[in-house]
């Protein structure tokens, strides 16, 4: 009898401990996946401080300087199956380093209705993304297409000089500034709060 008692007690353990390994595992899951989640936004955050990853640099005012020696930049034009645009580069440039230049990219909507999409965007060889500055750009918000419609989408930049003095950097000859579009959700309009005087008017 006694065996008996001891052995449905152990298996009685053996379940509870199951369980709890369970719930642990799930707890562990569920905040590796959230995150990941809230690390994308951060990932993002320092790459556009560091220039990590090809990705570009946005400023708000024009060089100062202007060497004299000039840079390749050619551009690339991508487009995500999910969304129905005709999406073409800009043509090759090439600005003296400091110079600011503006270029056009065209995008054309192929479908029957209205549709946004978001482009995101890196430079080759990544080691240029810190210095490569953007003042202007369509990348900066979501861009909404009418049905047939075609835009031209400016790119306003420079290449930062402080790039000729950086060993990974100043031997550096091309660089190429990539876009790829991907379908979004226009923003929706923001429904008016009413205060407690526009509710009593409202009873008037």
């Amino acid at each position: 009898m006694a065996g008996g008692i001891q052995s449905g007690r152990t298996g009685q353990a053996k379940r509870v401990s199951n369980a709890s390994i369970f719930a642990g595992c799930a707890v562990f899951v569920f905040g590796m996946v959230g995150a990941a989640y809230a690390a994308v936004p951060l990932y993002r955050l320092f790459c556009q401080v560091t220039g990590y990853g090809g990705t570009t640099q946005r400023v708000e005012q024009y060089s100062a300087t202007v060497l004299d020696r000039s840079m390749q930049v050619t551009f690339d034009a991508n487009i995500s199956s999910g969304l129905n645009w005709d999406f073409k580069p800009a043509k090759a440039v090439q600005p003296k380093i400091g110079e600011t230049i503006q270029v056009e990219y065209t995008a054309t909507n192929r479908s029957a209705v209205a549709t946004t999409g978001t482009a995101v965007f890196n430079v080759t060889p990544m080691e240029a993304g810190a210095y490569f500055n953007k003042v202007q750009c369509f990348c900066f918000t979501e861009q909404t297409l009418q049905p047939g419609e075609s835009v031209s989408m400016p790119v306003v930049f420079y290449v930062d000089p402080e790039i000729v003095k950086a060993e990974e950097t100043k031997n550096i000859k091309t660089i190429t500034l990539s876009y790829s579009f991907y379908p979004s959700e226009p923003a929706k309009p923001v429904a008016a709060v009413k205060t407690d005087a526009t509710k009593g008017e409202s009873k008037l």
